[in-house]
């Protein structure tokens, strides 16, 4: 995740309904199967992460990002989180790459480099913001390249080298809200550089998790439309 965006939430973005819908997305999408290791690639702050350790049996992350000012070492649950500019090789069962892919020129080659560093077998879960047509002066705050379709992220996924275990959207419940606003006259108009996201009043912020939460039961069969796009994958 980016920094950016935590410098804006600040403390209270596990409160978020988007990143508080996003944890719970990524934890319905790994299931049942057992994660020990966690390599977490563009970590930032290591949200995703620390959601993890927190909420299941893993016992140790590695968050890789080269915005840290230096190595270091931390602790979430008890657990061990090692904060790192870059990393040579990991023994992981489980490779993050929460919306990284987009910030790159060579995204296959980002994703193939890190296939590299895990053993076989190890799974990789990433998202990607979706649909072109939805670019916007968020995007251009975050430094993006691209947004993709599943399809997109799909092909991507396998030229690295992984097998595609699940591939889905996520957001669909306000999709259509989102695409409304950028498809308005207004909306098509170039847009300020500047973040979207932003502390909601309480009651809009619950209203909207709960969009979400509705959503999440049925989110493994949403091939259709979102605002982000999730695969999920397998080192051979």
């Amino acid at each position: 995740m980016d920094l950016k965006e935590t410098d804006i939430l600040g403390s209270s973005i596990d409160q978020h309904w988007y990143y508080c819908s996003k944890a719970a997305a990524t934890t319905r999408l790994l299931g049942n199967t057992p994660v020990e290791r966690i390599l977490d690639v563009g970590a930032g702050s290591g949200f995703f992460s620390h959601h993890l350790l927190t909420q299941t049996a893993a016992t140790e992350a590695w968050c890789v990002d080269i915005s840290y000012d230096a190595d270091s070492d931390a602790t979430t649950a008890g657990k061990p989180v090692h904060y790192r500019r870059s990393i040579d090789s990991v023994d992981a069962d489980l490779v993050l790459l929460m919306d990284v892919l987009e910030h790159v020129d060579d995204d296959v080659g980002l994703l193939k480099a890190y296939v590299d560093k895990v053993p076989s077998g190890s799974r990789f879960l990433m998202t990607v913001p979706a649909f072109q047509f939805l670019w916007s002066g968020h995007d251009d705050f975050l430094e993006h390249k691209r947004r993709y379709t599943l399809p997109q992220l799909e092909t991507v996924v396998r030229d690295a080298g992984l097998t595609v275990k699940q591939g889905t959207y996520f957001f669909g419940a306000v999709f259509p809200i989102a695409a409304m606003l950028r498809l308005s006259p207004k909306g098509a108009q170039p847009s300020p550089s500047r973040s979207q996201l932003k502390q909601h009043h309480p009651l809009v912020n619950r209203l909207l998790k709960t969009l979400c939460s509705i959503e999440l039961p049925f989110m493994g069969v949403n091939r259709l439309a979102g605002l982000t796009v999730f695969v999920l994958a397998q080192k051979p």
